[in-house]
Order: C-alpha cells, then structure tokens, then sequence
C-alpha cells in the first residue's frame, strides 16, 4: 500500500498523472486528489437529463451513467494520464480502474457516447452498444451536448423574460 501511495504521489504526477481513491461527479467527470477530471473522449448525458426506454417509458439516464460509474470503480484506485485538447480549464484524462479504460466501458455500455470531434477511438465501442441496444441505445434520447444547449437556451429566455 505504501508503494502505491508513493507511486500515486510521486514523479508521474507531476508528468501528468493522477492515481488514487475517485469521486464521480457525473456520467463523465470524475474527481481524484482534489482534481476533477473529464473522461477523454466520450459524452454521457447530464445528472438531470431524462432519456426514454425502448417501452416509451422516461427515465433519468444521466443520474443511471453516474451511479453505473460509481459502480464500476467500486472503490478502486483510479489512473489518470492527462490529454490535451480539453476544454479550457478543465482537466481531460484517459482513466483507468483494475486495468480497464473507463470511457471505452461507459461507451460499452451505452452510457456516454464517443466524442468524435475529440477522437476516435471510441466509435468502435458506441457501434457495439448501437447494436446490441445497450443503455441509452435501448430507447430514445437526445445527445447530451444538444440537451446542454437547448438548457441553455431556455435559461437565455426565462433570464430574459424576467428583465422585461
């Protein structure tokens, strides 16, 4: 355990990686050693998004990434090697827990989908979960990059009908 703890707290986090006990915060950002980080590469919907089953039947698919998240790290010790091409000012990292790729899991499943603009490698596995009607895939939803603006959108006018 000492071992692991001087690895987790020595050079390599300087170089750009992050180990230890996580957080999840969402479907898609974790926080580990006081650092939250976005999982490269994929997209799940928000804690508050609702998506539909494949029996019409709505369900908060946001809050279900992050338990199912939650569940998959279990308690693990969490490996972050830290990626370029983030947001400005948010830490992206490609995480592993027990040895496995967290994105590629979450898209696996049917929890996120990949984020092509960022890079492909996880396409492979969304086309898998697409398939096989894994998660969200089961039913209907709407992208959670669109979900976030149209929120947006709707915040832009409820502000600007209370100024009126």
């Amino acid at each position: 355990m000492l071992a692991l703890l001087l690895l987790c707290c020595g050079p390599a986090a300087a170089a750009g990686t992050i180990s230890g006990p996580a957080t999840v915060i969402d479907g898609d950002t974790i926080e580990v050693q006081g650092t939250r980080i976005h999982l490269y590469g994929i997209d799940a919907p928000e804690t508050a998004q609702s998506c539909e089953s494949a029996k019409g039947l709505e369900y908060r698919c946001g809050r279900e990434a992050a338990q199912a998240l939650r569940a998959r790290i279990d308690g693990g010790v969490v490996t972050c090697e830290r990626r370029e091409g983030a947001v400005a000012g948010r830490v992206t990292g490609i995480c592993h827990v027990h040895g496995e790729d967290l994105s590629a899991w979450m898209v696996g499943q049917g929890l996120a989908l990949a984020s092509r603009h960022v890079t492909p490698t996880y396409v492979r596995h969304e086309g898998h979960a697409w398939a096989t009607r894994r998660g969200i895939w089961a039913g209907t939803f709407e992208k959670p990059a669109d979900w976030r603006q149209d929120r947006r959108r709707v915040e832009a006018t409820a502000g600007a009908s209370a100024a009126d």
